[in-house]
């Protein structure tokens, strides 16, 4: 052997070691990126079930609005004709 190959072996070895980290250090942020883009559209997904959440309780606020008019027209007509029956009688 040489003087020449031990220099040879850790310089290869050394080479190897910075590739390794550099791929490494590639695949980790790839996944971060992943991770990242599944959050946001989680966010995403929920923020929009929010909105229809939101959306279909104010519907029902309207609407039972609407049934408590329609209850207060009933309840005087009710009224009415126990005056006029009372007075029937």
């Amino acid at each position: 052997m040489s003087g020449h190959a031990g220099g040879e072996i850790a310089g290869a070895i050394g080479i190897s070691l910075v590739v390794a980290s550099v791929l490494t250090t590639l695949i980790w942020q790839f996944g971060a990126t992943i991770r990242a883009r599944a959050a946001l559209a989680r966010e995403q997904e929920y923020r929009r079930l929010a909105e229809k959440s939101v959306a279909a309780q104010e519907a029902a606020e309207q609407r039972l609005g609407e049934l408590t008019d329609r209850l207060g027209d009933i309840r005087t007509r009710v009224d009415s004709l126990d005056r006029i029956l009372k007075q029937v009688d």
